[in-house]
């Protein structure tokens, strides 16, 4: 059994605090993922179509020459984050969200925006506590994590 720290309740009965969105976009075009306006308006529409609430200005910085882009919107509900690497043909997100968030069309966005042949999509709880007894993958007392691969 875990000590609970005083004045914090204990987890261990709490289904979740949050969900997280971790998302690997594949074979994208080049030319795309240095298009700061691009990536700023797929953002956006995350934000806007899940009702999320930024949290003063979104920070970007587009790297020097054929180098890619990074944006970070602050969220009341947490952050999403963006990173391109045009090298590779290759975006990836990350939403991490404290209240629960419908599906959203993580793959059939950003194969339309960026032309990714291929989406790997996990999707997880946080804040489940894991039973350490299990081999193998931990599960959670809430949702397992659950994997979405699009090609």
């Amino acid at each position: 059994m875990e000590p609970v720290r005083a004045g914090y309740p204990s987890l261990t009965n709490a289904t979740t605090i949050g969900c997280e969105w971790v998302i690997d976009a594949f074979d994208c075009i080049p030319e795309r993922l240095r298009e700061l306006g691009t990536l700023r308006a797929i953002c956006d529409t995350i934000i806007r179509e899940l009702q999320l609430h930024v949290v003063g200005e979104p920070m970007w910085h587009q790297f020097p020459g054929a180098a890619g882009v990074t944006g970070l919107y602050l969220l009341s509900e947490s952050h999403l984050a963006c990173h391109t690497y045009p090298e590779v043909g290759m975006a990836t997100f990350n939403l991490y969200c404290c209240r629960a968030i419908p599906h959203w069309p993580w793959a059939e966005t950003l194969q339309r925006e960026l032309g990714a042949t291929h989406c790997d999509i996990l999707h997880f709880e946080r804040g489940a506590r894991r039973d350490p007894m299990q081999r193998g993958y931990p599960r959670s007392r809430g949702t397992a994590p659950q994997w979405e691969s699009v090609p």
